[in-house]
């Protein structure tokens, strides 16, 4: 393993490291204890997974497809099922990010406070680095100093920013981002976008006034919409990427604050309810802590296993 590597793997390993107390120590005392596979086991298990924010449909289906591994392959010893139930989890979680094209537009959405702007700097930053000409366009235009701080990011990651004034219309500030875009041979423009979910008919007018705006006006471009989620939130969190998912069409997930919470399992939850792939993870304020996702990596991490590279 790389040096670049182990490092990311650390950053990974030690954010989980709450949720590993919760989850997987629980799992693993389970199994210490446990004399034989019976319901008894299965019911305690299945308890530690909801507690850790799995969620009921992910819980369900991973315990359903254990029973019937450990009863196909006779299984009596606990710990053999609990490696069967980290590979289920890694299988569950697998969906690959589609390939990306370029030019793209992302269009971030989420809630306010779920660290949305941030995420935006560290995308830019994270994508600057490999060799993309980056830009922003400040689309939430009605939260105060959301341009504010959308700049200081911008000027982090030393790349532009088209903004309007507090209050202007969000398409008409994607419109110019677009013509910028062009003219200067942009790969990705990053949007901002309002997290005014509590009034659900707006935000959806604004997101497909935006999304009319870049197909009329940048055909050529590959359209993303990324919803940017609070680890800590848990089922609140899943509540609210359904609801997004009723306005927009959601193509991926970056799952932040993951290091802030004992209950990482709702990375398990999102994939079985939405079915929509987690793209990227943040454990941690660093700009290397936003990370790609990676379903191996994530369970081994979760499972303590390869902690000797952390």
């Amino acid at each position: 393993m790389s040096e670049k590597k182990k490092g990311l793997f650390a950053r990974l390993f030690h954010g989980l490291g709450k949720t590993r107390d919760n989850m997987t120590e629980k799992v693993d005392t389970l199994v210490r204890e446990t004399r034989k596979i019976d319901d008894d086991f299965y019911d305690e298990l299945e308890d530690i997974l909801i507690l850790s924010d799995c969620g009921m449909k992910a819980t369900m289906s991973m315990m359903d497809e254990l029973r019937e591994q450990v009863k196909a392959q006779k299984v009596t010893d606990a710990a053999v099922a609990r490696d069967m139930l980290k590979e289920i989890m890694v299988k569950e979680m697998d969906i690959p990010r589609p390939p990306l094209k370029w030019p793209m537009v992302m269009l971030i959405v989420g809630v306010n406070g779920v660290g949305k702007t941030t995420t935006i700097g560290k995308l830019a930053l994270r994508f600057q680095q490999i060799g993309r000409k980056v830009m922003l366009a400040a689309g939430d235009t009605f939260r105060a100093a959301a341009a504010e701080q959308l700049t200081v990011w911008a000027q982090r990651a030393r790349v532009p920013i088209v903004k309007h004034e507090e209050g202007a219309d969000p398409a008409a500030v994607v419109y110019d981002a677009i013509q910028s875009a062009k003219a200067n041979e942009a790969d990705l423009l990053l949007v901002d976008t309002a997290g005014r979910l509590h009034n659900k008919k707006n935000l959806m007018d604004e997101l497909n006034k935006m999304r009319r705006v870049i197909d009329r006006d940048f055909p050529e471009a590959d359209v993303r919409c990324i919803l940017v989620l609070d680890a800590t939130t848990g089922q609140n969190g899943l509540a609210q990427a359904k609801a997004f998912k009723e306005v927009c069409e959601v193509g991926g997930i970056i799952l932040t604050k993951l290091d802030g919470t004992a209950k990482g399992g709702i990375a398990l939850a999102i994939r079985q309810e939405l079915d929509v792939p987690v793209w990227y993870i943040g454990v941690g304020e660093g700009i290397d802590d936003l990370q790609p996702f990676d379903a191996r990596e994530f369970i081994n991490a979760l499972f303590g296993e390869g902690s000797e590279n952390a």
